[in-house]
């Protein structure tokens, strides 16, 4: 399991998780950050520092910002 940044990340570009996290598993795409999951630790780490709360550990991800995961999976595969 791991996190996964979701749609109140869109455009914000505060890089406050990426900061913090211990395994630098977190890059910038194009509009918004995005977690490595075969790198992430699930510390938390990431959650507790994003400044507009659009991290969730994978198993409690909204209904609705679920796409999010696909869309990281997405681009760590076009990498």
């Amino acid at each position: 399991m791991a996190f996964v940044i979701t749609e109140a990340c869109i455009h914000e570009k505060a890089a406050d998780c990426a900061d913090v996290c211990p395994v630098d598993c977190i890059e910038e795409g194009e509009d918004q950050f995005y977690i490595d999951a075969d790198i992430c630790i699930d510390c938390g780490a990431c959650e507790a520092a994003c400044p507009v709360a659009a991290i969730y550990y994978e198993d409690e991800l909204p209904e609705d910002q679920k796409i999010y995961m696909q869309k990281a999976e997405e681009f760590y595969r076009i990498k």
